[in-house]
């Protein structure tokens, strides 16, 4: 029981730490952005407590209600996030009736990488932007400074977040403290503040200042954006950790701190364009702020970064995306991994969001599209979990998921309204990853099709074998194959031009399953098919890494007795010849081969030695 506490305990921390920097960031832009003139909102009494209102009734029912409570029980064997929340839904759904479903789960994830790039941005920037405040006569170094911080950050990914994680919870604890205590100090001037917490204050909030009060609600909504990286995060650290520092940590503070500007702005009316920094009693608290706001920002765009490596990992295993070369930063954590092209394009974009909108305000007309169409794909997912899963009644699931669907699409109508403000660019650059992943699984579809129609039965090649001009050499060989039901082309192709064949021969497919991880014991399937033939379809979860030494190991338990260090490994290298057809359009088609140029080399994805690996070239029309 005592070491069950203290991991919970560790877990907590560092959940603190990782899953929370993202939201815990909010109170540095959010209310000043709902009074930052853009909507039309004046710095009244009676706003105040309607813009208050409205950010704690989306904190309760968003973030710990819907997500917290309901949604964190959707786990898929123990990971969480909106690709697992897809597999999930493609297990479930045995008839079909929800199959449209997918593409718009994969779309959502793909918008993920917009939220990737946006966030470090505003962060980032939120923070430095303090110097305004704390150092006026610094004004002119805001850009330069937040430039420098986030190229620092992404050069550093390479060396991965083991080293320092064990800082972001005790940091990030700090942070959320100096939150709590920041607004304690400006509630007990006016407790009164506390009146927001009745929800006719927001209703009469929307009603009274119509149009501009709907389109507040992209401002509110920032409060909420880290939402979705709790239930991504759930894997890492299990739903008890997160649910618990939530609830003892990071909702009271920011509700504190939230309430703490609102009753600061009672009194101040005109601090609105800096109100988390107006804050601070005095100068040196004012750097203080300064110095932790921009540590707690630096984690918070940690923790999105790398979670855009662990999403492209994953679909990569689902088989959405090209071989990029993925490294592992953490011999002890599978989920710490390094995504070197990813992280690169994600640095150029960040660094030119900054460049381009140039300050908070403008960079949270571009925030929030992305995750609110997230969640409420998420929503729309949870639908059929809930009917699937759960076994509850149409009528109970619809009632759940539309109270959700309509603070979500209130949220979407206000977000969507600034399209023309830079909310078109995570909607840019989802569609972009989304046709990427489109294209790249309909161009392994074309080619799997090309492969089928120069490939050979079993039966075709045993009769290849028995007319007997061929030799047989002793040795091992595996030839993997994307396809377990025929013979691998390189096999067939050795065996015409070479004229020979090992004693003993296995031709291994990898299957990437749905799932996140597959039981050492269900990884394995082992056929004989005589003659030295055996058939291997090994299955590996799509968080896992697909180590052919180590399968061909689990391998030998099933009479498979292979030497892992002497076998040979036979693959095929494809060369594209592209034409004009139906099945794909040409410009679709250079995407894909340009695709296929970049995409890392199968021997170094799977680790298999060089040395041991011979290549047959495949020509195939696309």
């Amino acid at each position: 029981m005592k070491d069950e506490k203290s991991r919970l305990f560790s877990l907590s921390v560092a959940a603190l730490g990782v899953v929370f920097g993202d939201i815990g960031t909010s109170p540095l832009y959010a209310i000043k952005e709902c009074f930052s003139g853009n909507y039309g909102i004046t710095v009244t009494p009676q706003n105040i407590f309607g813009v208050l209102s409205l950010i704690f009734w989306t904190l309760l029912l968003i973030v710990t209600l819907k997500y917290l409570y309901f949604v964190m029980k959707a786990d898929y064997e123990g990971e969480g996030g909106v690709m697992a929340l897809t597999g999930l839904v493609k297990v479930l759904d045995k008839d079909g009736k929800f199959l449209l479903l997918i593409p718009l789960g994969l779309f959502a994830a793909s918008m993920l990488y917009g939220d990737g790039m946006i966030t470090p941005a505003i962060s980032v920037l939120s923070a430095v932007g303090g110097l305004t405040t704390v150092a006026p006569s610094l004004e002119s170094w805001v850009i330069p400074i937040t430039i420098l911080i986030l190229a620092g950050l992404f050069f550093i990914q390479s060396r991965g977040t083991a080293k320092v994680g064990s800082l972001f919870g005790p940091v990030i604890f700090v942070w959320f403290l100096t939150l709590g205590i920041l607004g304690i100090f400006h509630i007990v001037k006016d407790p009164a503040i506390f009146k927001a917490l009745n929800p006719v204050y927001g209703v009469d909030f929307l009603l009274h200042n119509g149009f501009h009060g709907i389109l507040v609600l992209g401002a509110v909504f920032l409060v909420a954006t880290g939402a979705e990286a709790l239930y991504a995060d759930m894997g890492h650290f299990g739903s008890k950790p997160i649910r618990l520092t939530w609830l003892a940590v990071v909702f009271p503070a920011l509700l504190l701190n939230y309430f703490g500007q609102g009753a600061y702005l009672l009194a101040h009316p005109a601090a609105a364009e800096n109100i988390f920094y107006s804050l601070a009693p005095g100068k040196i608290v004012a750097w203080y702020l300064l110095i932790i706001a921009t540590m707690a920002t630096i984690i918070a765009s940690q923790a999105v970064i790398t979670g855009s490596f662990s999403l492209t990992k994953q679909i990569i295993q689902l088989g959405y995306f090209p071989k990029f070369s993925i490294i592992h930063t953490s011999a002890m954590e599978k989920g710490q991994v390094y995504v070197p092209l990813i992280n690169w394009f994600l640095m150029l974009c960040t660094i030119g969001l900054v460049l381009g909108f140039r300050t908070t305000s403008n960079l949270a007309a571009a925030y929030g599209v992305a995750v609110n169409f997230t969640m409420m794909v998420t929503s729309t997912l949870f639908y059929v979990i809930l009917r699937k899963k759960f076994n509850w009644g149409f009528l109970k699931s619809l009632s759940l998921i539309a109270l959700f669907l309509i603070i979500e699409l209130l949220f979407f109508t206000a977000n969507i309204s600034k399209i023309m403000h830079g909310a078109w660019f995570p909607l840019l650059i989802g569609a972009l990853f989304y046709i990427i992943m489109a294209t790249w699984r309909r161009g392994r579809e074309i080619l799997a099709d090309e492969f089928k129609k120069i490939s050979v039965s079993f039966d075709e090649f045993k009769k290849m074998l028995e007319k007997g001009e061929h030799v047989k050499v002793n040795g091992e060989a595996v030839f993997l194959t994307g396809r377990p039901d025929v013979v691998p082309v390189s096999l067939v192709q050795n065996l015409k031009h070479n004229r020979i064949i090992h004693s003993e021969v296995a031709i291994f497919h990898i299957k990437f399953e749905s799932i996140p991880r597959v039981p050492n014991l269900k990884k394995i399937e082992v056929e004989k098919l005589g003659g030295g033939l055996f058939k291997v379809i090994a299955h590996v979860g799509f968080m896992e890494d697909p180590d052919i030494k180590k399968l061909l190991t689990l391998a030998v338990d099933q009479g498979l007795d292979f030497n892992v260090e002497t076998v040979n490994y036979f693959l095929g290298r494809e060369r594209l010849v592209l034409k004009k057809d139906k099945r794909m359009s040409l410009w679709r088609k250079r995407l894909f081969k340009l695709m296929s140029t970049i995409s890392t080399d199968f021997v170094q994805f799977s680790g298999i030695p060089s040395s041991q690996t011979i290549e047959i070239g495949v020509e195939l029309e696309l």
